[in-house]
């Protein structure tokens, strides 16, 4: 997959990133094609760092383009449906939860949030996944207000109402 300077893309557990440049740099004596990024959206890193990616290694790090209004919806949907795939067993569920964040699939990261989301109604949720609800939310949030060009607070509150929605659903 090819990026141009100045295409907003998702780098996976991660968020939202801006290609800055295309530059070559010598690693260990060979010359390699980067992709240098300045992330946007991240409280886990500073609002100005910047990663390198290998053009080379775009699809095993699982950088991919913004989501198209056609599967924002289906994002959506998501969150709406009033399904939930609960795991009772902390370490399944965990384990389960860590490979759908790092997937590089926002879907897959929706449904973290929504179960997760589910679940806190159950039990408190443990200091992980409270992390990684906080993680989840922040990524989806994100990547919706830069695909539909809203502001965070407004995308947070569409992402609230649609999940409460759901969980009601859920429950009649």
């Amino acid at each position: 997959m090819q990026f141009k300077v100045g295409e907003k893309v998702i780098y996976p557990n991660q968020g939202v990133g801006v290609i800055e440049e295309i530059c070559m740099r010598s690693i260990a004596g060979k010359k390699q094609e980067f992709y240098l990024l300045k992330m946007m959206s991240n409280n886990m890193m500073s609002s100005n760092s910047t990663v390198m990616v290998p053009t080379e290694n775009v699809k095993n790090v699982g950088l991919r383009k913004l989501c198209n209004k056609k599967q924002l919806n289906f994002l959506l949907e998501i969150l709406e449906d009033g399904a939930s795939e609960l795991n009772t067993d902390w370490k399944n569920r965990y384990k389960n939860n860590v490979l759908r964040m790092t997937s590089g699939s926002i879907f897959e990261v929706t449904k973290v949030l929504k179960n997760l989301f589910f679940l806190s109604f159950q039990k408190s949720l443990s200091f992980r996944e409270k992390k990684m609800y906080d993680r989840a939310h922040e990524l989806v949030v994100s990547e919706i207000a830069t695909v539909k060009r809203l502001p965070l607070s407004e995308v947070e509150e569409l992402v609230a109402k649609l999940l409460t929605e759901s969980y009601k659903r859920l429950k009649a």
